[in-house]
């Protein structure tokens, strides 16, 4: 839990959508095309379902425009086909509409897109420079306006709040009071308001839960420092200074008014003994509370850290059996409630901790460093090799994704500041398996580097007075390249912004149920500076291909050895994002297909979303 780019360029993505009418296999471990809800229809052949609005195709194929090769490190349109084909609408298959609910049997947080939130700094609305829960209200129909057919909000349907419970610190991590709103940032009522205005526009909210430790500033401490209180046995104590060290060689053995007290993080971070059934019982009591509150669930801080053994410290026996018997308990509260852990750690620990008897998602963070190195150097092996490995471990999509959060440099200011790389970073997040999840001001390349401040700084909302965010001193600066474009209100309006580029991606996802609940292949490319990923579920089939390099790809082939299209169909291209393809795909005999050429060449970071018909 530690508290712990860009010049504008043309990014053209390439996913291209296979619809899957009469066309894919059903694919092990997925429903079949007879499971899919009421709302999900396969299409008849080159016949359109739900075509999207005229407003939407717009938006999403002004995102970035056909091609044609240019100078390298720039994007220019892609070259028409000698013969081009007609342009057929694309199909959207069981698009999401209101509260995620879940599709092809998965859970309803397979169907969202989360967007975490500093309050602090989203936006101010009583004029003392702290963002508060009124000012996140205020901006919600940016996040969600609530209309199905709406092109301009950005598209996210889940929100992650960082702490917002009262604390003695900026971050809140460090909870004075589990119960309690955070006066900075309103109250209980203001609270109830923000669930209700969310759920009205088909938003779900889930808080940090930061159950590892308390402020040494709790009342619960304060009173433990007594060796006679009954909250004494609510905290590990020792006599005597154990000496050894935490994970990171930190000092973890903190002096108290009597013997020596553990806590991982500081000395201002007493860790709590869950060892006591009083201390397990007493969350489980905020966990019911905030669930009452209307809360749709909790990201787990610090999840590894819960219970040591002795100077190990991370990962034990007795922290995995702790959420064993703690999933039983907030699932009768309510079922639908998710848990999400931060466990950052190797691939194989993280992913023992969502197996179905635990927690119900994980961060991957190995996959969001594999992501970023793919973007940063223009190769597709990191982000290739990760997922292959980490997606397998967990089950079915039950993995959280991402790029960064509070607790790591922002994505631009590790991609040189580059939107381009931004953009084809955005692309690989929203297009894989898992549950993507965004940090605020990701989505107009923010940047915030070496501390946690700088990381969590006020949001860019305009080019005006403090970016919009507040009309007094803020309580962090704010980075000046705010009024040179990088806000959201320059940015929504530029069809080629990073902004518009992840809206178009967000609603798209939401879209097309194979970006969010289908099973997956990793597609070979002839460039190693090209990311291919083919996305299925039972009413359609995806091919995300991304240009990662600042170089145009004249002739790239894919080729997949065998996939769930149907054997020798041929597909027709409608175009969803991007230009129109410069040839028809063809299914060889195990359902893949060798040789694909998707377009004459790739323009620099650049991709192609398109969805791929079977002919009659």
């Amino acid at each position: 839990m530690k508290t712990a780019r860009w010049s504008l360029k043309t990014l053209s993505v390439a996913v291209i959508l296979l619809a899957a009418c009469g066309g894919p296999a059903a694919t092990p471990g997925l429903p079949s095309p007879a499971a899919l809800p009421p709302t999900a229809t396969l299409a008849p052949t080159l016949a359109v379902t739900a075509a999207p609005s005229a407003t939407m195709v717009a938006a999403l194929t002004s995102v970035a425009a056909p091609a044609t090769a240019g100078p390298a490190g720039t994007a220019s349109p892609l070259p028409a086909s000698a013969t081009p084909a007609p342009t057929i609408p694309p199909t959207l298959v069981a698009p999401v509409t209101g509260l995620p609910r879940g599709t092809d049997g998965l859970p309803w947080w397979n169907d969202a897109v989360f967007y975490e939130v500093f309050v602090r700094s989203f936006y101010d609305s009583n004029g003392d420079g702290t963002g508060d829960l009124n000012g996140l209200i205020a901006k919600l129909d940016t996040l969600n306006d609530g209309n199905p057919a709406s092109t301009t909000d950005l598209g996210v349907n889940a929100l992650w709040l960082m702490p917002v419970s009262p604390s003695p610190s900026y971050h809140g991590y460090d909870v004075t009071d589990f119960y309690g709103i955070n006066p900075q940032y309103g109250s209980l009522s203001d609270f109830h308001r923000l669930i209700a205005e969310a759920h009205q526009r088909g938003i779900r909210v889930i808080i940090d839960l930061v159950l590892n430790h308390t402020s040494d500033q709790n009342p619960w401490f304060v009173s433990a420092e007594d060796p006679q209180s009954p909250y004494r046995n609510w905290f590990v104590w020792s006599k005597t200074d154990p000496g050894w060290l935490g994970p990171w060689g930190e000092v973890v053995w903190h002096p108290g008014k009597v013997g020596f007290y553990y806590g991982v993080f500081s000395s201002s971070m007493p860790d709590l003994n869950y060892r006591n059934p009083a201390v397990t019982s007493k969350m489980d009591d905020v966990v019911r509370f905030w669930l009452q509150q209307g809360v749709d669930g909790f990201r787990l801080d610090a999840a590894k850290h819960l219970i040591e053994i002795g100077s190990e410290q991370t990962d034990t026996p007795d922290t995995h059996a702790w959420y064993k018997s703690f999933r039983p308990f907030y699932k009768a509260l309510n079922p639908q409630a998710v848990t999400v852990g931060e466990v950052q750690d190797i691939t194989p620990l993280v992913a023992d901790y969502v197996q179905g008897d635990q927690l119900d998602l994980a961060f991957d963070f190995n996959l969001a460093g594999a992501f970023i190195t793919s973007a940063r150097v223009g190769q597709a092996d990191a982000a290739e090799q990760a997922l292959s490995i980490d997606a397998p471990q967990f089950k079915p999509g039950q993995f959280a994704t991402f790029l960064s959060n509070h607790d790591q440099n922002r994505v631009l200011s590790q991609l040189a500041g580059k939107p381009d790389k931004g953009k084809v970073a955005a692309t690989m997040l929203l297009t894989a398996p898992g549950v993507p999840f965004i940090y605020y001001g990701e989505e107009i390349g923010m940047l915030g580097l070496d501390t946690d401040p700088q990381r969590r700084a006020p949001m860019q909302w305009s080019a005006g007075l403090n970016a919009g965010f507040t009309t007094a001193a803020p309580w962090e600066p704010i980075q000046p390249d705010y009024a040179q474009g990088k806000n959201v209100a320059d940015e929504a309006a530029d069809p080629t912004s990073l902004f518009s580029h992840y809206r178009a991606l967000i609603h798209l996802r939401e879209q097309h149920a194979a970006l969010r609940v289908g099973d997956w292949k990793l597609v070979q490319a002839s460039s190693p500076a090209v990311y291919a990923l083919l996305r299925f579920s039972p009413g359609e089939t995806l091919l995300t291909v991304v240009n990662l390099s600042g170089d145009a790809l004249a002739g790239c082939t894919l080729s997949l050895a065998a996939g769930p299209l149907r054997a020798g169909a041929s597909y027709r291209a409608a175009p969803l994002l991007g230009g129109g393809p410069d040839a028809d795909l063809t299914a060889g005999p195990q359902g893949g297909f060798d040789g694909y050429q998707p377009a004459a060449t790739l323009p620099p970071y650049s991709s192609l979303i398109l969805q791929l018909q079977p002919q009659p």
